[in-house]
């Protein structure tokens, strides 16, 4: 009988670490902003080999990071970025894309970021006449 009560204790602990553990998934999250349409940041800062995802207005979009050197150290000093449904840009402005841009420089201050197409175009078409001589500078 003891171990039996035994056995249904340690089934109840397990449930219970089991449903921790998934309500803190950060990807799990990433999912749920998704499909709420929200803004959120997926990245592991510490491994520059693996991809962040970001998902803003139901839009997922990758990052790859490229690591290279700076004037004081080693840092993040290019990203590139792409959506991976560009049927999902639909109805997106250039304040979206800028405002993704400003989050990634908050957590990669010295990197350039760079977009893929057809964000790319977009992103150059849409620029202001200033805008495009400070790019070329």
């Amino acid at each position: 009988m003891w171990l039996l009560r035994m056995l249904l204790f340690a089934l109840i602990l397990f449930l219970i670490y089991s449903a921790v553990k998934y309500l803190l998934n950060s990807k799990r999250k990433l999912e749920l902003a998704h499909e709420q349409k929200r803004y959120y940041f997926w990245d592991d800062q510490e491994n520059v080999r693996k991809n962040f995802l970001i998902t803003y207005k139901g839009v997922l979009f990758e990052g790859e990071k490229y690591l290279g050197t700076t004037d004081t150290a080693f840092d993040v000093v290019s990203i590139f970025i792409w959506p991976h449904n560009t049927s999902a840009l639909k109805g997106m402005v250039r304040e979206d894309f800028l405002f993704i841009e400003r989050k990634i420089s908050e957590a990669y201050p010295t990197a350039k970021i760079d977009w893929k197409s057809p964000v790319k175009e977009f992103m150059h078409k849409t620029a202001s006449p200033d805008e495009e001589i400070k790019d070329h500078l």
